[in-house]
């Protein structure tokens, strides 16, 4: 996929977390070893990054097969106006990591993200003898390990985490759920990509947001923009619309491509009912 970025150097990618974050595996996924990551301390600091010409592409996860959408990136799409240009499904597969030279009897503590750690409930009652303690980041508490070595401590992260800071897994795989999957989204700047063109719907899904008037039957008349011309919807998520308390934001992924006409007048429909529209990408679905 092109991001019209000179073929002599490498693409700088914007995640956040630290490197061996999930986001850097859907890098991974979605580039290959053609990047080199650029580690953001939060969400907005990623999409930052990207409209800032500090990076080339930006991966946010949007959601999670557990947990649902992540709000904030929906709100940071709107504001920033870059473009998605693929999407990834990453199994999140968490493993408890120890530093080299430690075993598994002897660890009392385990760090990470608090969701991580809600995740493996069934692996701390199963071990009651360890402690939980909250990380800010999956990864960011293999690297911690790896500088500080506090006596006792293990944490819960990825494979790719334990790789890239030298500590060694203990036990593998020890999610509750194995049908736990994040959604991520590459993102780029205006412009710097030419759209794909168009195939057949089934391969591609289009991600928008509107709004419509607070009255009855406007979101029925909306969605029939879809449901008259049999265009499938993949999810809809509805928002606060900030400044106008009890009004929304409407979030709409269906499989089609904004160049099949049948697209077209689906969204000419939707444009004479809707305040506000816009598009957010077109891009290849996930498998």
């Amino acid at each position: 996929m092109g991001l019209g970025v000179s073929r002599t150097r490498r693409l700088r990618v914007a995640f956040q977390g630290e490197q061996g974050a999930f986001s850097q595996i859907a890098i991974q996924q979605l580039l290959g070893d053609s990047a080199d990551v650029v580690p953001c301390t939060h969400f907005e600091a990623v999409f930052q990054a990207l409209a800032g010409r500090r990076a080339d592409a930006a991966v946010v996860p949007i959601e999670n097969t557990l947990h649902g959408s992540v709000h904030e990136n929906y709100d940071l799409l709107l504001r920033y106006k870059l473009p998605i240009l693929a999407e990834t499904n990453v199994r999140i597969v968490h493993n408890l990591i120890g530093p080299p030279g430690t075993g598994f009897h002897q660890v009392r503590r385990v760090y990470s993200h608090p969701v991580a750690l809600n995740q493996c409930l069934e692996f701390f009652s199963q071990n009651t003898q360890l402690e939980r303690v909250s990380h800010y980041d999956t990864a960011g508490s293999v690297k911690m390990l790896a500088e500080q070595r506090p006596p006792g401590a293990a944490a819960i992260a990825s494979k790719l985490a334990a790789k890239l800071y030298g500590c060694r897994i203990l036990r593998a795989s020890i999610e509750d759920d194995r049908r736990n999957f994040t959604r991520f989204f590459l993102l780029r700047r205006p412009g710097n990509a030419a759209r794909a063109k168009a195939p057949a719907a089934r391969g591609y899904k289009t991600s928008l947001v509107f709004t419509t008037r607070n009255i009855p039957g406007a979101l029925f008349r909306a969605l029939s923009a879809f449901a008259l011309r049999d265009l499938n919807l993949a999810k809809i998520e509805s928002r606060p619309l900030r400044g106008k308390p009890w009004e929304y934001l409407f979030y709409v992924d269906f499989l089609g491509h904004v160049d099949d006409p049948v697209v077209k007048n689906a969204l000419g429909h939707l444009g004479e009912l809707a305040d506000l529209l816009r598009v957010l990408g077109c891009y290849p679905r996930s498998k």
